[in-house]
């Protein structure tokens, strides 16, 4: 029974280690362009594996991230990695959807 405790005792200390590198990846997150008329996320794990989430538009970011890309830009965000897609500069901005 006292290795149970020992064993309880060791274990809160690795989650305060793995606290740390959370904030460490929210810092700088990763900004890439989309590709023509991409609509899924094409970042690949650790594994290799692709994320193949929907790129949804991110219009209340941050001030960090603001900063990072400038005030009121389009951008986009992957719903699962969160990995941040600047448009297409071939095409035309979505910011006025309806143009006739």
């Amino acid at each position: 029974m006292p290795e149970e405790t020992t064993a309880g005792a060791a274990t809160p200390g690795t989650p305060s280690a793995a606290a740390p590198a959370e904030p460490a990846a929210e810092s700088a997150p990763k900004v890439k362009t989309t590709k023509p008329k991409q609509r899924a996320c094409d970042e690949k794990d650790s594994k290799g594996k692709l994320c193949a989430g929907h790129l949804k538009r991110w219009y209340d970011y941050p001030k960090e991230i603001a900063a990072l890309i400038g005030p009121k830009a389009e951008i986009y965000r992957c719903e699962f990695c969160k990995t941040l897609y600047r448009p297409d500069p071939a095409q035309q901005p979505h910011s006025y959807t309806l143009r006739y």
